[in-house]
């Protein structure tokens, strides 16, 4: 069974920096897509940053500049650093992975469960 775990998160005051960690674990062949997202209460889900297999990244405008996405596919996880910290930043941040596992033959999204990052003024 395929699973997205994540680490990180917590409390944090405004300025400050966190590092959240994700690492997808089980049958999984190759891993193409894998990306950041985040949701408030009351708000829809929206994308923080993804970063292909090659490395190539991409960001919300909210957090250029601020936020770094990185990975590292030989332990298949993706790492979000996440600088100058905002209260807007407030939110549950999931991870994300476009992956194949070895009982199915396409690629599938999967989710991490998400930890809370409060950011206080």
């Amino acid at each position: 069974q395929v699973q997205l775990v994540e680490s990180g998160g917590g409390l944090v005051q405004a300025g400050g920096s966190l590092r959240l960690s994700c690492a997808a674990s089980g049958s999984i062949i190759s891993i193409n897509d894998m990306g950041w997202y985040r949701q408030t209460p009351g708000k829809q889900r929206e994308v923080v940053g993804r970063i292909t297999s090659g490395g190539s990244t991409n960001y919300a405008d909210s957090v250029k500049g601020r936020f770094t996405i990185s990975r590292d596919n030989a332990k298949k996880a993706v790492y979000l650093q996440m600088n100058s910290l905002k209260p807007d930043d407030t939110a549950v941040y999931s991870c994300n992975a476009d992956l194949m596992s070895n009982t199915d033959s396409k690629y599938r999204s999967y989710w991490g469960r998400g930890p809370q990052v409060t950011v206080s003024s």
